[in-house]
């Protein structure tokens, strides 16, 4: 039975979602990740125009005319959503958690995904494999994967996207678009994740929250890793302070990005207090344009 209070959120999400998959994200979703190939659909007759080497010499040769082969684009794929349930997820400080932001993003990628009669999986990782749902089809799948994203507990606070890395290399038998969610706070996963893009269509979705790249000066703040449970004192009213604390987080978005480059991974950068439709319109619109 799922709580009234988990069942509201998930029909909320997928109200809004739909609005954004039927109006928005359906289309560029299909032309972002195309099929892998394309085969042979029907035969016609040959019309002024068509290319010769689309001829069906044996049709042509039974019927007495001549016929061309129709070719469709191989369409049904498998998307994988991949996300970082750690501790640092749960943390928001303007409205919304990574976390929640994680499982609405994932929304409209499902749902983009069977509007294109595509298979759906999800993968949640912390420091090891707390859920993995296989690949099916149709809303009510999609809602499943929706409802697992918002009601697990995660075992571990920690972070290893290794571990899911690896996981995926070994169950995953045929090509497919694997959707990372993730704020990547993490170190030593660039060769997975290279080998990974090497066999699939990998999409790194970096979540990042403000307070975690600059910090106001409102005095004395206690600062405590999500992960590690570490904390720290600092005077957020000395400007040197601040400027250590930016500095330091410029430094770790730079190495996030040089990382995910190097192992020629595509990456979209969402903010927990913008809107994330735009970035990821910008980006479906931008790779459709490199294929």
């Amino acid at each position: 039975m799922i709580p009234k209070e988990l069942f509201r959120k998930i029909r909320h999400i997928e109200i809004r979602t739909k609005g954004l998959v039927n109006n928005v994200f359906g289309g560029e979703y299909h032309s972002a990740f195309k099929g892998q190939g394309i085969e042979f659909a029907e035969v016609r007759p040959y019309q002024f125009g068509d290319d010769v080497r689309t001829i069906d010499w044996n049709v042509s040769a039974r019927t007495g005319e001549t016929y061309v082969k129709i070719f469709e684009e191989e369409r049904e794929q498998t998307l994988m959503l991949v996300v970082d349930i750690s501790g640092s997820e749960d943390f928001g400080s303007k409205g919304k958690f990574k976390r929640e932001i994680a499982a609405e993003i994932c929304a409209i990628a499902g749902f983009s995904a069977i509007k294109n009669n595509d298979k759906v999986g999800l993968l949640l990782y912390s420091d090891e494999i707390e859920l993995f749902v296989p690949p099916g089809k149709g809303k009510r799948h999609v809602l499943r994967l929706v409802r697992d994203l918002f009601a697990h507990k995660p075992k571990s606070k920690g972070t290893r996207l290794t571990v899911a890395l690896e996981h995926l290399m070994h169950v995953l038998n045929r090509h497919t678009i694997v959707l990372i969610v993730s704020d990547f706070f993490d170190s030593d996963y660039e060769k997975p994740l290279r080998v990974l893009g090497q066999r699939h269509d990998v999409v790194a979705v970096q979540l990042m929250d403000p307070r975690e790249l600059e910090l106001p000066p409102v005095g004395l703040v206690e600062l405590t890793d999500a992960e590690t449970g570490k904390t720290t004192l600092l005077d957020s009213n000395s400007r040197r302070a601040r400027d250590l604390y930016a500095e330091q987080a410029r430094w770790q978005l730079t190495r996030i990005a040089e990382t995910l480059r190097r192992a020629r991974v595509d990456r979209v950068a969402i903010r927990t207090d913008e809107s994330y439709v735009e970035p990821l319109v910008t980006f479906f619109r931008q790779r459709n344009k490199m294929r």
